[in-house]
């Protein structure tokens, strides 16, 4: 293999090459200051960096001036401050009869002794709902139904005594027999589900699961609190054994403090194995090209310091992140570490060539600032361009990235080459390392040559490569165009959330458990309303709505409030039910009712000091889903969709909000609802309405880039044709594998416009330099670093396709497939088309791309 040529000469001094070299000479001759500044700036910014948390709602994509996240904040604030959290007891098919009830009823005093905030209340069924209503039963009832029930047992008494004293002088059809099923329906119970919870347990009908309610003052996006508080619960179950009711028990923990808790901990390790993934892949990778550990030691130490600058700056300007940019750590490492790459690539081409330290440095200074400068400013562009959108997801991916690519380049041109003088001063760099490994770098000069196989590949049908190319590109574009008009949005919910395999089994446990319970509120939206006085007119105004839709339209299936447990014409019912108790209990005594339909009915018997109730009446037990933070009754009102299957597809939710987002009363005032229904919503318009924006922003930001770093002209458009051609091809592959689009990988598009051009502006920059004829030795030479600038990038993005979360691995693929569109575009296209240009012009021709070389 033939030895690399020599740099080239460096151009006259200018302003700008002065500094270099001035920076160049403080770097090697005293490396410690620079690395000094760096080390502090470093210590800084790791400190904040720690303090990042994730915030893993919807919500937190949407900009806090949303209606619908005011809305939330405020719903949360008066309702969501209670949280629940299940103990599922499970018995296996020889727990012996009772042995569950037994378990839950030694559980719920020894959680309840725990306190406040982590426990606010404990119930293992609804003994005390049924204590308090069973009595008051029948005033759920309508007033002429419980008169004809009065008239019948009064009319079947006086058949039965006019027929046991031989005066009975009517001998046609006789009243309606007294028993428990006519007493029931009679008081409105026919429709109730008796078995629904055996005994007044929170009891599966198979009677092999019963659920003990905890109810807690923590918020389930309180990680820290959150886990303390399951940790309480868990050890208080421990105390009581429940296997020790029986051997066969089991328990395990639903609802949804445990959902959150669950979550935040699965992104938090999610992050840490995405990072830590995406770190290894790229270390290797550039091990491999270098073939030389310091080399892999001083690049890691540099993006190392960016990434860290980057997310200190994060904790300052942000404060946290987000499902859209929990993931960064990868990305910024993948791009931030190709301004290192490209910049060593050339020190240890210099250093080759015969340079000393200072003036392998100097040289690479000079050469490689412009174009990871504007390599930089295009991929910052990319990401600033998200900068214009609402969508609070994007604007935080776009300040974040943005800054980082700054950062990591300041920190490549600060830090790395002070870390190759102390490097130089400890290992010469001529100094060769005996073994295998050094054998195969003197055999490879330094890294594996990857731009060679393009190289070779390029001039052997430079023609039909070009045209491939552009018809692929145009078949990109048409069937794009295509795919949008169709529709291409993810309305699969379940698609861009977590992976549910990962935890299937809390899923069926809460599932169970909202199933046993019965807790409302576990997929309806809450609506909070200012004055109870409300609750009937939005009740009759969202109904209206849900009537006037079409059958298999329809927008939400009911609506709950704590009205509801209140029946109206108490007054007016309760003379009646006294009534009907005196004639029940005559009956009784004449025999009418044996002791079976007594059992059946005692229960619902009303009191002799039966009195109307309200709202406030209630025992808690009853109305704590409707009760605020503050106790407050009466303002909540609960709307449930049609059914729970329904909650994951996007467009049914779409429906849902529009349906409760906003209602004006008869009396002018406005109610408005939000949840995860509306939140969703109002994050996809959001989406639609900030990429077309955002991805033209991109594209001009890169083209003025581009533009400015070239100076216009040929070598700026030769550019901007194989971003194109790339994007395009990108487009078309997304197509094929008919990839839907979602709130994330959208990100994808306006990325690969900075990203992307990263590719190209090397090559031509090369190409430039070299001359005519010059396309080969761009791609051999420049791009084997071009190359692995783009491997390290693709493998960032590539960790991302192990995340847990469906909507981070869809980014991950669409990256991917951008960056290797763009890559191959600008190391087989771009000099395929340049070597045809340049073999039809004359002999001895100036190249066709020749510009006056910009200086630094």
């Amino acid at each position: 293999m033939s030895r690399e040529p020599s740099p080239p000469a460096a151009p006259p001094p200018s302003k700008g090459g002065g500094f270099a070299a001035r920076l160049a000479e403080l770097q090697v001759n005293r490396p410690a200051l620079p690395l000094l500044v760096a080390g502090l700036l470093t210590a800084v910014a790791l400190f904040f960096a720690t303090r990042l948390s994730v915030l893993t709602g919807f919500e937190s994509l949407l900009p806090e001036s949303r209606p619908s996240v005011q809305e939330l904040d405020r719903v949360a604030a008066r309702t969501a401050g209670v949280s629940t959290l299940f103990v599922v007891l499970q018995g296996g098919e020889r727990t012996q009869t009772g042995a569950l009830q037994k378990a839950a009823d030694a559980l719920v005093p020894e959680i309840e002794r725990i306190g406040s905030p982590w426990v606010g209340s404990v119930e293992s069924g609804v003994h005390e709902a049924y204590r308090y209503l069973a009595p008051r039963a029948g005033l759920y009832a309508d007033l002429d139904r419980l008169t004809k029930l009065r008239d019948d047992i009064e009319a079947r008494y006086a058949y039965e005594v006019s027929k046991a004293t031989g005066t009975l002088l009517d001998d046609g059809e006789p009243p309606p027999e007294v028993n428990a099923r006519s007493i029931q329906d009679g008081l409105g119970l026919n429709g109730i589900d008796a078995g629904r919870y055996p005994d007044g347990y929170y009891q599966s009908k198979d009677g092999k699961t019963v659920v003990v309610a905890v109810r807690s003052k923590i918020m389930a996006s309180d990680f820290a609190a959150g886990t303390e508080a399951i940790r309480r619960v868990r050890e208080a179950v421990e105390r009581v054994g429940p296997a020790s009711f029986d051997p066969g028990i089991t328990y395990g923990f639903a609802g949804d403090l445990q959902t959150g808790i669950s979550e935040y901990a699965a992104i938090n390790d999610d992050l840490t194995d995405v990072g830590v993934t995406g770190a290894a892949l790229i270390a290797a990778v550039v091990f491999l090209y270098y073939l030389r550990v310091r080399t892999l030691v001083a690049m890691l130490i540099a993006i190392g310091i960016g990434v860290a600058w980057t997310f200190g700056f994060t904790e300052l300007a942000i404060g946290h992140l987000n499902m859209a940019t929990g993931f960064l750590f990868s990305i910024v490492a993948g791009n931030g570490i190709n301004f290192g790459i490209i910049y060593m690539a050339r020190y240890l081409e210099a250093r080759r060539g015969g340079a000393s330290l200072l003036e392998g440095v100097r040289v690479a200074h000079r050469e490689t600032w412009l174009p990871t400068l504007t390599a930089g400013c295009a991929a910052a562009a990319a990401y600033a361009s998200l900068l214009v959108t609402e969508f609070r997801g994007f604007r935080d991916f776009g300040l974040i990235g943005g800054a980082g690519m700054v950062l990591c380049w300041a920190a490549t041109f600060v830090a790395l080459p002070s870390v190759l003088a102390v490097m130089e001063r400890l290992i010469p760099l001529e100094q060769e390392s005996p073994g295998l490994l050094g054998r195969l770098r003197r055999r490879t000069q330094g890294g594996l040559a990857f731009g060679r196989p393009f190289a070779w590949i390029a001039p052997r049908s430079p023609v039909g490569i070009t045209v491939a190319g552009l018809a692929l590109a145009a078949a990109g574009v048409v069937a794009t165009v295509a795919y949008v008009r169709a529709d291409p949005m993810e309305y699969d919910l379940r698609n861009v959330r977590n992976d549910e395999q990962a935890r299937a089994a809390q899923i069926r446990l809460s599932a169970l458990a909202e199933e046993i319970t019965g807790y409302v509120g576990a997929d309806g939206m809450a609506i909070l309303v200012d004055r109870p006085e409300q609750v009937e007119p939005l009740r009759a105004a969202l109904y209206a709505r849900r009537d006037a839709a079409p059958e298999g339209a329809k927008p939400f299936k009911e609506i709950h409030a704590l009205q509801d447990l209140v029946p109206g014409d108490q007054a007016a019912k309760i003379p009646v039910l006294l009534e009907i108790k005196d004639r029940v209990l005559r009956a009784r005594k004449r025999g009418l009712l044996d002791d079976g339909d007594w059992a059946r009915i005692q229960a619902v018997i009303p009191p002799d000091d039966l009195a109307p109730f309200g709202m406030g009446d209630l025992p808690a037990g009853v109305a704590r889903a409707f009760t605020e933070t503050d106790g407050t009754r009466g303002r909540i009102v609960y709307i449930s969709p049609t059914t729970s299957e329904s909650v994951h597809d996007a467009q049914y939710l779409f429906r849902w909000a529009d349906a409760y987002r906003e209602t004006r009363l008869p009396d002018g005032s406005v109610v408005r609802g939000s949840g995860r229904a509306v939140i969703y919503a109002d994050m996809w318009a959001a989406v639609i309405d900030d990429v077309p924006p955002a991805v033209l922003f991109s594209l001009a930001a890169t083209v003025l880039v581009v533009l400015g770093a070239f100076r216009g002209g040929r070598p700026a458009f030769a550019v901007l044709g194989a971003l194109l051609v790339g994007v395009a091809w990108m487009a078309g592959l997304l197509v094929a594998m008919d990839v839907k689009l979602n709130f994330l990988n959208f990100i994808a598009l306006p990325l690969t416009f900075g990203i992307g051009v990263d590719y190209a502006v090397n090559i031509v920059q090369r190409y430039t330099r070299e001359g005519a004829g010059g396309a080969l030795t761009a791609v051999r030479e420049t791009g084997g670093a071009v190359i692995l600038c783009s491997l390290t990038t693709t493998l960032g993005y590539l960790a991302l396709v192990g995340s847990q979360n469906h909507a981070v691995r869809s980014l991950g693929v669409a990256a991917v497939i951008g960056e290797l569109a763009c890559l191959l575009a600008a190391v087989l296209v771009l000099p395929a088309a340049l070597l045809w240009i340049d073999r039809r012009r004359p002999k001895g021709a100036e190249s066709f791309l020749a510009v006056r070389r910009p200086t630094a």
